[in-house]
């Protein structure tokens, strides 16, 4: 397989679409999923279809692996399936691993959190440091905000009756348009052996924003709980803006209409 091969580990909400777009800038890709009956979807969008499942550790990821860039998809929190999976990838032709994870890694601070804040014991962030210890291969960790877009409105977030805590919080979102940009130029500049946080430019409060999207789904507003102690997590997106010198599509919450959705 030449460079322009890519293995896509979990072909679910973001990873379809990523690869859809990959497919349409000329790269072969090669998707994952975990049951055998979505093989079909991924085969007519023009992905090279594998059943992969990390928990079973008889899988084999030979031919999965053979691409020099892997991105990891997967809403998985298996550190024993990740360990695993690095084995392989340790003797395979990957070169660069993009490991998708989340901002959820780190915890409030008063202030704009970036890149050098410490992360906190979750498992995300385990699996992070067993990807970041390896030198076989180039890592870069991709921490996204509250993934929103097509069939993730957030005006339908919150069920009738459910109370939206803390309404006074900062929200750290992105959209599935942004994502797939910003892999593809991660790709595209070769941007490996980093950590990017990646959130839009516009924090409005919780009930700022699902006020606004519930009015614009003709959805009931939610209930807030102002009992909530309203903690600071406003994360920065600042170094991947420089390093990528990338500008986001959708740059303002309170701008969103329901066509992105």
């Amino acid at each position: 397989m030449n460079n322009n091969s890519i293995s896509i580990l979990g072909c679910g909400w973001l990873g379809l679409p990523l690869a859809k777009h990959l497919i349409s800038h000329n790269y072969g890709v090669k998707g994952s999923s975990r049951s055998l009956h979505k093989n079909a979807l991924l085969k007519e969008k023009g992905i090279t279809p594998y059943c992969i499942d990390l928990s079973n550790k008889a899988t084999n990821f030979s031919e999965f692996l053979r691409s020099e860039t892997l991105i990891c998809v997967l809403p998985s929190k298996d550190i024993e399936g990740f360990q695993h999976l690095i084995t392989h990838i340790e003797k395979s032709m990957v070169k660069q691993v993009l490991f998708i994870s989340a901002t959820s890694v780190y915890n409030a601070h008063p202030n704009p959190i970036t890149e050098n804040n410490a992360t906190n014991n979750c498992d995300l962030a385990i699996i992070e440091q067993l990807f970041l210890n390896k030198n076989t291969f180039k890592t870069t960790i991709l921490r996204f905000g509250g993934l929103i877009g097509p069939k993730r409105n957030p005006g339908n977030f919150f069920k009738k009756g459910r109370l939206v805590k803390a309404p006074d919080s900062p929200v750290n979102m992105i959209h599935l348009d942004d994502c797939i940009h910003i892999i593809h130029q991660i790709i595209l500049q070769k941007s490996w052996n980093t950590i990017l946080n990646a959130c839009t430019d516009s924090h409005p409060s919780k009930r700022e924003f699902y006020r606004h999207m519930t009015h614009i789904s003709h959805k009931e507003t939610p209930n807030f709980d102002s009992e909530t102690e309203s903690l600071v997590k406003l994360i920065s997106n600042e170094k991947l803006k420089k390093l990528l010198n990338y500008s986001f599509i959708h740059t303002d919450l309170m701008q969103l209409t329901l066509e992105d959705f």
